[in-house]
């Protein structure tokens, strides 16, 4: 069985997000300091759409996660770790031909001019996925279909498999996309950023940093990246410490919508759907775009400031957010409400040295994102925080 209409007629909705992508093997760092001068290094995993995977299993959801790993003891720690977390790793292929992938990285933040990242990946057996060898009926299995431009960059191939799932067709999942533009890996390739902008215009849902934006296409602003990607229900631009800035839409029915309005579902395709917009009933703080603004009328501009958080480590957190974001989808909460829930989940990443941690409890969330503005300004998390009973703020909510 091959292709995406075979996949979506044995599919069964069983999983709440599915994520494909690479995952690694990587190695952290025992103390600060370039690499070269670094005496030793712990194991752990990386892999943005494997986080994400393992980030929503731990929050409670049913979460798998497609990849392609060597048949190799690195491919065995991988597919073991990421399965102890809750996540469904039956879909995961096995390449006799080709390694696991694996990195080594410093303790400084990515954007620092210190830090330093050594890829072991080219020729991986994640590049070698493509649309002929994945597992359609497991991709097309959950409400939500999680990608990254991370793996459109790998090889041809997988470029190609990212713009047979991102296509137009009635009865696929909702496709959730981050951007991740990592310009190392598209070194040589001077189309990276018109394919980026290409698939994202063909997600329903978008994540974005607005630094990538000026990065990768030259944008500056959210009102400037809405106007880029006009298509998708939701976009999601992160400002770093500045919070996010969700546009949404009920109005604006994204490419799955658009195609589903024209045509009928694909044989056996799910009826158990999720809506990336924000609810009709929302109790957000939001603001309907005029015409004198770059988004259109049919968009609410949801302004969600960021948590002050004593950061250990940055790596992981955008994959973080992008979870506690997907979380609240799934459970149909508002949208400043969503995006608070990716701030908490970020802020659980950036106060551990690795890529993963364990959420806050989803009582402890809920309670943390029903706080008043001035409540939620005050919070300031600093490692442990997860396991505390109380934040003090919480003492003055109902």
């Amino acid at each position: 069985m091959s292709g995406p209409a075979a996949g979506t007629a044995a599919a069964a909705t069983t999983t709440d997000v599915v994520c494909l992508g690479e995952s690694m093997v990587t190695f952290l760092p025992s103390q600060p300091g370039r690499l070269a001068d670094v005496p030793s290094f712990g194991r752990g995993i990386g892999g943005a759409e494997s986080n994400v995977a393992c980030a929503l299993a731990a929050a409670g959801h049913r979460a798998a996660w497609v990849g392609r790993v060597g048949a190799d003891g690195f491919g065995d720690h991988l597919v073991e770790t990421i399965a102890s977390y809750g996540v469904d790793t039956s879909a995961v292929r096995r390449d006799p031909a080709r390694p696991t992938g694996v990195y080594f990285r410093t303790a400084t933040d990515r954007g620092a001019d210190t830090h330093e990242v050594a890829y072991y990946r080219a020729g991986s057996a994640a590049s070698a996925m493509s649309p002929e060898n994945v597992p359609y009926e497991a991709l097309f299995a959950g409400r939500v279909l999680h990608l990254s431009g991370i793996t459109a960059a790998l090889s041809p191939d997988c470029l190609a498999l990212l713009r047979e799932l991102t296509a137009p067709r009635p009865g696929r999942p909702l496709v959730s996309f981050d951007v991740n533009h990592r310009p190392h890996l598209w070194r040589g390739c001077a189309e990276d950023a018109s394919v980026l902008l290409e698939l994202a215009r063909r997600a329903d849902l978008v994540f974005v940093g607005e630094d990538e934006a000026e990065e990768a296409w030259g944008i500056v602003g959210a009102e400037a990246i809405r106007a880029a990607l006009p298509e998708p229900s939701v976009l999601v631009v992160k400002r770093g410490s500045a919070g996010a800035t969700v546009f949404a839409s009920e109005l604006r029915p994204g490419p799955r919508g658009a195609e589903a309005a024209a045509g009928t579902a694909a044989p056996g395709a799910s009826t158990d759907t999720v809506s990336a917009a924000t609810p009709a009933t929302s109790a957000d703080t939001t603001c309907p775009a005029t015409s004198a603004d770059t988004a259109t009328p049919a968009d609410t501009v949801t302004p969600v400031p960021a948590l002050r958080v004593d950061v250990v480590a940055a790596v992981g957190a955008g994959d973080a957010f992008a979870a506690g974001f997907l979380s609240a989808t799934l459970r149909g909460l508002p949208v400043r409400d969503r995006a608070r829930h990716g701030h908490l989940m970020a802020a659980a990443v950036l106060t551990v040295p690795g890529d993963l941690t364990d959420p806050p409890s989803r009582d402890r969330a809920d309670r943390l994102v029903a706080l008043d503005d001035a409540a939620w300004g005050r919070l300031r998390l600093a490692p442990g925080w997860t396991a505390a009973d109380r934040a003090p703020e919480e003492v003055r909510t109902p």
